[in-house]
């Protein structure tokens, strides 16, 4: 039996539609690491090196808000709405209201007979 028989592609077409796949992933990846790369350069420009290294440690305990908190640093230091360099001061002050928005009170209330 061969593979013509369960997929209806040829040994042939299997491999073109690999090598597509692989270059389709690739060229992703590739334009992935350029932006990274792109804001990790904003970056180095509006941060200090203690603020940066801040950051990088937020990426490890909570990626999605690290990310968020780059994204809003940049577009707030396109609109000069922030001082830069951006201190780890006022970084730390930034994470502390972002804190403060997203996190949620749970009340509890027990109803007695």
């Amino acid at each position: 039996m061969n593979g013509e028989e369960y997929t209806g592609y040829s040994d042939e077409e299997l491999e073109a539609l690999k090598a597509r796949k692989l270059a389709e992933l690739k060229r992703r990846m590739e334009e992935e690491q350029a932006r990274r790369a792109q804001i990790e350069a904003i970056l180095r420009q509006i941060l200090t090196p203690e603020a940066r290294e801040r950051l990088n440690n937020l990426r490890l305990v909570k990626p999605e808000l690290a990310t968020a908190l780059e994204e809003q640093l940049i577009i707030l230091a396109q609109q000069r709405r922030i001082p830069i360099p951006v201190t780890d001061d006022f970084l730390k002050r930034l994470l502390s209201e972002l804190y403060e928005q997203t996190k949620r009170e749970t009340k509890i209330t027990f109803k007695r007979k």
